[in-house]
């Protein structure tokens, strides 16, 4: 496999806790998300619902998923960041 230039790959050491924090965020998005589709089936008249600011539930569910989808990939920046830059330290000083 041919490596692009500019980008060096190495060891990712915490690759084992940025899939647990991704498959936990992403559990709770497809939670939140199936509750979207269940109203959208069973009960559609009540996305017609007036729920704040004069946005229906559809509108307002809708915009809401979309935040919470940024929220959650800025929190897994974070914290995966945050072990990244953790484990890495403790790599350089073991090979020093």
């Amino acid at each position: 496999m041919q490596q692009h230039e500019a980008v060096k790959l190495e060891k990712d050491n915490a690759a084992g806790f940025k899939s647990k924090v991704g498959l936990i965020l992403f559990g709770v998005y497809s939670f939140i998300y199936a509750g979207f589709v269940f109203v959208n089936t069973w009960a559609p008249k009540a996305m017609e619902t007036k729920v704040i600011l004069g946005l229906n539930l559809a509108v307002f569910y809708g915009f809401f998923l979309i935040i919470l989808a940024i929220v959650m990939g800025i929190i897994y920046n974070h914290y995966c960041t945050k072990m990244e830059n953790k484990l890495n330290i403790k790599d350089k000083e073991g090979e020093e």
